[in-house]
């Protein structure tokens, strides 16, 4: 759990997701959207998928990341376990 916050603690981590919520893309796709290096995006794609928020698939000669819901699913859950 506690990668799964570190993952959520960043906000580049979180407009990434964000993008991956509305469809699948490439690692060159997400970089576009951001003012920073093609190391750092894959540096927090990589934070990313360690948490499991992310998976990726190879198509082609390109890796394409999506949203992994069934983690984002198993957090709400266990924050609602914490209401009284």
């Amino acid at each position: 759990m506690n990668s799964l916050f570190k993952a959520l603690n960043d906000e580049t981590r979180r407009k990434i997701i964000e993008m991956l919520k509305e469809k699948d893309m490439n690692a060159g796709e997400i970089a576009k959207k951001f003012n920073i290096s093609k190391p750092s995006i894959s540096h927090h794609l990589e934070i990313l998928k360690n948490a499991d928020l992310i998976y990726s698939e190879k198509k082609g000669q390109f890796l394409y990341y999506s949203l992994n819901t069934s983690i984002l699913e198993d957090l709400l859950k266990w924050i609602l376990t914490l209401k009284k």
